[in-house]
């Protein structure tokens, strides 16, 4: 019987991208696993793992992938380096029909491939199988914390990109002395998991909402804020998630409370653009608006937090935001602003931690499905186009995918 041969693709996205699906390791591991599986690896110079740390485990390297059954990178594949006919699987970010990778979703459908996009791989009920969303609360957390002492001149922090490991990242928790401030964590899935995770291990204590809005604390603390604590129905007197999920747009910000409290914001909440914003341009401009440091984990752009009106990177993470004239300005530059920090691939900075967790999910929740004939769908209902045609949940991307032949028609005709 033929082994299912899957690739690791170099990935060929700029800004580079150093993260990879499989570790050594990982492929090591899932080998083991599925010995029904051959993999290899296309050599790369980006790689936050060297092409010889592949070869000290025996993972052969190889640079034309052409025989392998299904291609796995991380984020979009350039459209000259999709191999037709393939089965891919990486992140496309074309669901919510993003203006910059229709010519990319038009490209797959011309080249016949099947594409698999990890953030559709749920369960049944709609849990995400693979994320790198814990390690994008461990960094913005750490960022926030970082930005934050920086702004106050309070302690230099070492930038986790610089930092080989996360262990390295750890090393300069002791660094953290901070003033009995508040700081506010909203969301309830991984990301706002990691973001605790390192709070907790700064020795940061945890509070409930009631004592982080009412009570004074002589150390820093931390609450955790889930959407019933900052939103509400005006029609309606009891919370009731499923319907705010649902209807968020019938709900109104009860933020404010919050603002007049916290000094630093770890944004972690996924937000629906139908849903109201935290606060407004204008409530930043109230004298008793007091926060000043806000790590937008969550990174979205003119979205819950009117002051993250662009991204940042990973070497200039942070600008100010001044609220009297609703500018940016250089970071830092006059206390009365409000610092953001909005880097939009925070797992980046820690790519050897966030690839081992990743792969590690790929061989429990994902891999299993290629040889059990996907009897639970878990690929079927991430499987955005086959066989040069959108499948039936995605066909409403058609539109969104022609848009891109008609612009490069026009362009021939020019």
């Amino acid at each position: 019987m033929r082994k299912l041969k899957i690739g690791i693709i170099k990935e060929g996205k700029v800004p580079v991208d150093k993260r990879v699906p499989l570790t050594p390791k990982k492929c090591q591991e899932a080998l083991q696993e599925f010995p029904e599986m051959e993999i290899a690896v296309q050599p790369s110079d980006i790689r936050c793992f060297t092409d010889e740390e592949y070869c000290e485990l025996q993972i052969p390297l190889q640079e034309d992938l052409r025989d392998c059954d299904v291609l796995m990178g991380v984020k979009e594949v350039p459209t000259e380096q999709l191999i037709p006919d393939k089965t891919y699987l990486f992140f496309s970010h074309t669901i919510k029909e993003q203006p910059q990778n229709a010519k990319l979703l038009r490209a797959v459908l011309d080249k016949n491939i099947t594409l698999i996009d990890y953030e559709l791989l749920k369960t049944t009920d709609g849990q995400r199988v693979v994320a790198f969303g814990r390690y994008a609360g461990i960094v913005g957390a750490y960022n926030g914390i970082l930005t934050y002492g920086k702004k106050h001149e309070l302690f230099n922090l070492k930038p986790a990109y610089l930092c080989h490991e996360m262990e390295d990242m750890q090393e300069e928790y002791f660094k953290v002395k901070l003033p009995p401030i508040k700081i506010a964590v909203t969301g309830g899935g991984r990301v706002a998991g990691g973001a605790m995770e390192v709070l907790d291990k700064m020795e940061i204590r945890k509070v409930s909402v009631f004592d982080f809005l009412y009570k004074q604390f002589t150390e820093p603390v931390y609450a955790q804020l889930h959407s019933g604590d900052y939103n509400a129905r005006p029609d309606v007197e009891v919370w009731d998630s499923p319907d705010f999920y649902a209807n968020p747009h019938l709900y109104k910000s009860t933020f404010r409370k919050f603002t007049r409290v916290t000094d630093l914001l770890m944004a972690c909440a996924y937000w629906d653009p139908r849903a109201p914003k935290l606060f407004t341009e204008e409530d930043a401009r109230q004298p008793d608006f007091k926060i000043d440091t806000i790590a937008d984990i969550t990174c979205d752009v003119n979205g819950s937090i009117p002051a993250t009106k662009r991204s940042t990177t990973i070497t200039s993470p942070a600008y100010d935001y001044n609220p009297t004239t609703g500018e940016l300005e250089e970071a830092y530059a006059r206390p009365d602003n409000i610092t953001i920090m909005a880097v939009d691939n925070l797992p980046c900075e820690l790519p050897r931690n966030a690839s081992r967790d990743f792969g590690r999910h790929l061989i429990d929740n994902v891999f299993p499905h290629f040889f059990n004939g996907d009897e639970e769908g878990i690929l079927k209902r991430a499987t955005i186009a086959k066989g040069g045609k959108l499948t039936e949940r995605y066909s409403y991307l058609q539109g969104y995918a022609d848009s891109a032949a008609t612009n490069k028609e026009k362009q021939a005709a020019v």
